[in-house]
């Protein structure tokens, strides 16, 4: 949690920084300086980003094609913060250094310092709505968000699946960490046991799902007769 905070305060200190940066340099102008070296730091740190952009994206892909999902959308919907956030972070690094290169080009040909203040406050504003996005996404899950409905629908697959199980009338899945759900559930087991017998099918049902890595704690209940039945 420490972590993903200081994240947050790095995000929010870099647009509050950066914003206020273009403010000072709209209300007092500075002379223009070596544009040379401007544009040597932009184009390093550009390669630089890149290449942790591209270790992000290695590391986003598995969980979009886990989820059936483009790229970006499974980022956005991946209820781990870390990888959001570290993606999020490149995505934003790299177009903010665009939007100054984009500033220095347009000082240099104006000889104006308005477009790269500008740019200065675009890259604030960008990094304050990375961090506000970041904060509204991380709050979903601490509320308790639902799982993907493709990722219900498998997990109703896998328990008709199970020899034991007949019908499922209800099925929960919440995420309580990252990549990591809750499952709560009416099951209507085969056969016509005692409810002693019943139990115990029940509870090593339990079990047999609880044994994914993927799952933090599963709770089943019996169906009554009336529920109607959950298809994939």
């Amino acid at each position: 949690m420490s972590g993903r905070c200081s994240q947050f305060g790095l995000f929010v200190a870099g647009a509050a920084v950066s914003v206020t940066h273009g403010v000072q340099e709209l209300l007092h102008a500075a002379p223009a300086t070596d544009f040379v070296v401007g544009y040597v730091v932009l184009a390093v740190s550009f390669a630089l980003e890149g290449l942790s952009f591209l270790r992000s994206v290695r590391q986003a892909r598995p969980t979009a094609e886990l989820m059936q999902r483009d790229l970006i959308g499974a980022v956005m919907a991946t209820s781990d913060p870390t990888l959001r956030a570290v993606f999020a972070e490149d995505s934003a690094a790299l177009i903010g250094l665009v939007i100054a290169a984009a500033g220095l080009g347009a000082h240099q040909l104006t000889d104006s310092s308005t477009p790269d203040a500008v740019g200065s406050i675009l890259v604030g504003l960008l990094l304050a709505a990375v961090a506000t996005f970041l904060i509204d996404r991380n709050r979903d899950f601490l509320i308790g968000e639902e799982a993907d409905p493709r990722v219900r629908a498998a997990a109703i697959r896998a328990l008709l699946a199970q020899p034991e199980v007949a019908r499922v009338t209800y099925l929960r899945l919440e995420f309580v960490g990252p990549r990591l759900v809750s499952v709560i559930g009416d099951v209507d087991l085969s056969g016509d046991d005692a409810e002693s017998n019943v139990a115990v099918r029940l509870r090593a049902l339990e079990a047999k799902i609880d044994a994914s890595p993927a799952v933090a704690g599963t709770v089943l209940s019996l169906s009554a007769p009336d529920e109607p039945s959950l298809t994939a």
